[in-house]
């Protein structure tokens, strides 16, 4: 089943985090992997909120050959212009350090981002027990 929490103010950030937290604890995840997957989701959200001006988080617990909890993020903001530079470490174009993309990326199990300019931004992914 999957959720769904609107993301439009930095308290939804906070739910966000809060409520995969939950999730990973559903899904068997050790508090290593709960932890990845917390800061990956926080990164997101923010990215979500600042970036793309808003969006949506969907999360779900997965119970198939693997366990583990899988995340998309979507906004309908402007998109990224070069998804290469930004997954590179130290990329930012908001004045932060750039590990925000990169950092989910190594976070998480699985990892895909669409996005092109004036397109929005979706990125999926999930951490496995």
């Amino acid at each position: 089943m999957t959720e769904r929490i609107e993301i439009k103010t930095s308290q939804d950030v906070v739910r966000v985090r809060q409520r995969v937290r939950a999730l990973a604890i559903e899904a068997g995840l050790s508090l290593v992997d709960q932890t990845k997957i917390v800061t990956a989701a926080s990164e997101l959200a923010r990215n979500t909120l600042e970036y793309g001006g808003g969006g949506t988080a969907d999360m779900e617990v997965l119970n198939g050959a693997n366990r583990g909890v899988r995340l998309t993020f979507a906004d309908e903001g402007p998109g990224i212009n070069d998804l290469e530079a930004a997954l590179r470490d130290g990329f930012s174009t908001g004045g932060g350090l750039g590990l925000g993309l990169g950092g989910a990326k190594r976070l998480s199990n699985e990892f895909k981002i669409d996005s092109a300019p004036g397109k929005g931004t979706r990125v999926v992914i999930a951490r496995w027990k």
